[in-house]
């Protein structure tokens, strides 16, 4: 459907509200076109492995940013949707935001969390391999969350696992529920880019400034960038790599019809950024690295008046705390939709989706 410039509305949030630091859009503003839910796309999870950012299509993201938007408004009753779940949260690496966002999501529809908060405490310390452990979980949970500094760890997990994993950034590979976060707040911030065609004058341009084929949170948002390529005209990667890319990601981007160029010049390109997505540390190997001192962002770059910053976070000097309260701030709604966002794939990957949302609500 092809959406004429005078239908479509620009939802960014731009008015200063109480007590909150940043652009906080209205989660409703994702249901005006279609409140209701499709439980049949919804299903396609159900007793799946979240692995990758390159599982989910168009419309099962749209879906699921959708139901996180209902739970975020609390408009059901979820409190006792996983009464029966155990998640094992098993954190071989340091995390902040994605084990706490898991852990609350499970909390909040009433499951049960037991925790990998280092892998020293665990048989790894002793030479216990990944497969064991996999198999030890089927027995411990019902679903397992997992982290990894290692590339090949989920694979491995997977290999005696019969529950559903999901992937919370295994080395420099992926962190497909991280893009899962990204995408919330931005289709949140922007609504009308998740239907319809708009005219050019309302197309994306987004910046991507890292590296995606070594830093996961990167790379599975790119991932999902392809998705709308309807309505994102192009994308610019900032990064001092010479391939930035890697093989995956350029065979993907190649079969894209979104534009995408490359620049070592950020600031000469801030005038005509939407939306600029930034991450400056990877795990490579043996440790982390920090890319950021090319690229960085404070309250006095000229950033366009309604652009969006997202940034995974944690942050370094790359992203100043002088932008934290200014419409521009989009990380910190970004990371407080992740509890919303893994909510809903919960409910979704243990099929309760038609135990908690009112036919009403449903296609």
């Amino acid at each position: 459907m092809n959406l004429p410039a005078s239908q479509v509305e620009h939802i960014a949030d731009s008015e200063r509200k109480a007590g909150v630091i940043g652009n906080c859009p209205d989660p409703s503003g994702l249901l005006k076109h279609d409140p209701k839910l499709r439980l049949d796309v919804l299903d396609r999870l159900h007793d799946c492995s979240v692995l990758s950012a390159a599982q989910f299509d168009h419309d099962l993201l749209c879906e699921l940013t959708k139901l996180a938007a209902y739970l975020q408004l609390k408009q059901f009753p979820v409190m006792h949707a996983l009464d029966d779940k155990i998640m094992a949260a098993a954190f071989f690496e340091p995390s902040t935001r994605t084990r706490l966002s898991f852990e609350s999501a499970m909390l909040h529809l009433g499951g049960k969390t037991i925790s990998v908060a280092d892998a020293k405490t665990t048989g790894v310390a002793k030479g216990e391999s990944l497969r064991d452990i996999g198999q030890m979980f089927n027995s411990y949970a019902d679903v397992v969350a997992v982290r990894h500094t290692e590339q090949s760890a989920i694979k491995e997990l997977c290999d005696y696992l019969r529950i559903p994993l999901l992937n919370g950034g295994n080395g420099s590979d992926e962190h497909p529920t991280q893009a899962l976060a990204d995408w919330y707040a931005l289709l949140k911030w922007r609504p009308e880019i998740a239907y319809g065609t708009l005219p050019d004058q309302f197309r994306l341009n987004i910046g991507i400034i890292g590296t995606p084929g070594n830093m996961r949170t990167v790379k599975s948002f790119l991932i999902l960038a392809l998705l709308f390529h309807k309505n994102i005209s192009h994308i610019t990667i900032f990064s001092e790599m010479a391939d930035p890319l890697g093989e995956e990601i350029r065979e993907l981007t190649n079969a894209s019809p979104i534009g995408i160029d490359f620049s070592q010049n950020l600031q000469q390109s801030l005038e005509y950024l939407d939306v600029i997505y930034m991450n400056a540390i990877a795990y490579l190997g043996d440790g982390y690295r920090f890319f950021g001192d090319a690229f960085s962002l404070d309250a006095e770059s000229k950033l366009k008046p309604d652009t969006v910053i997202l940034h995974p976070l944690a942050r370094g000097e790359e992203l100043d705390i002088s932008l934290d309260d200014t419409v521009h701030n989009l990380y910190f709604n970004q990371a407080d939709g992740a509890v919303w966002i893994r909510q809903a794939l919960l409910l979704a990957v243990f099929g309760r989706v038609g135990d908690v949302v009112p036919q009403e609500y449903l296609a």
